[in-house]
């Protein structure tokens, strides 16, 4: 299975002793996505949940709009990695033509092969949402992330990105090399699966840069929170679309960075 772990032999030492051992290292290929037989990126991500990308990358980077955009995603083998061959409808191939961007090789960059500044920052619709949670709940739903990383319990080497419900159950994660992977896969799978992300939050095992906080704005998700820091301009965005920010959300507790619509209780 392509999203198995790859064992290697390695030396491992300790103050103690040196020995050799076999240890489990994590895959990364290079996703080609492709629409309408036409390249658009290169990805570094991990081979799981590829269409679930597929589809979260597509919205998040404004590809498509809905999910009926999309009238297939599928994934193929290629010769050093994967190729996502995805079919959009005539009106989104339109609006993919006059958007130049090339991405290539690096993990879940949320920049690079931007050519216009607008492009980079874009303007964020508010999220709408009555979601209410209470800070003790998403504290709590952050410490069982780990037991859920299923991935990354072999290798150590993946972010994860999980969507609570309303009333504290973690109802799907995804997991990949790259954050922003991550939290596209994930984004993609409510899409797919029609979760109403305006009905839960996001919790993510990484810092909470500006363009987490735009992903979450484009899918409608009103609350995320992170196990790292987070930014002023994410902080700026959060306050423009209505998104709560929690930060360093670990064991002894969390930061409420930042909360316009007062979902946090």
């Amino acid at each position: 299975m392509d999203k198995a772990p790859v064992n290697h032999v390695m030396r491992i030492w300790t103050p103690d002793e040196e020995k050799v051992e076999t240890r489990p290292v994590t895959n990364e290929i290079p996703i080609v996505l492709e629409y309408n037989c036409v390249t658009f990126a290169v990805m570094m991500a991990t081979p799981a949940d590829l269409v679930d990308f597929s589809y979260g990358f597509s919205l998040t980077e404004g590809i498509i709009e809905k999910e009926s955009d999309i009238i297939y995603a599928q994934i193929k083998k290629a010769p050093k990695g994967k190729v996502a061959a995805i079919e959009i409808r005539a009106k989104a191939f339109h609006k993919l033509e006059t958007y130049n961007r090339t991405l290539t090789g690096r993990t879940g960059c949320g920049l690079c092969g931007v050519e216009k500044l607008e492009q980079a920052i874009k303007p964020l619709d508010k999220v709408v949402s009555d979601l209410k949670v209470d800070a003790r709940q998403i504290h709590s739903s952050m410490q069982k992330i780990k037991s859920k990383q299923t991935l990354n319990k072999e290798t150590g080497a993946l972010h994860a990105a999980a969507f609570v419900s309303a009333d504290g159950e973690i109802i799907a994660i995804r997991e990949d090399v790259g954050r922003h992977n991550a939290l596209d896969k994930l984004i993609g799978h409510l899409m797919r699966e029609t979760i109403n992300p305006s009905n839960g939050y996001a919790l993510i095992t990484s810092r909470c840069s500006f363009e987490m906080i735009q992903k979450c704005a484009i899918a409608g998700i009103p609350i995320i929170a992170a196990v790292s820091a987070t930014t002023d301009l994410a902080i700026k965005l959060a306050q423009e679309a209505g998104i709560t920010i929690i930060a360093f959300a670990r064991k002894e507790g969390l930061n409420i960075v930042i909360d316009p619509e007062n979902r946090v209780l």
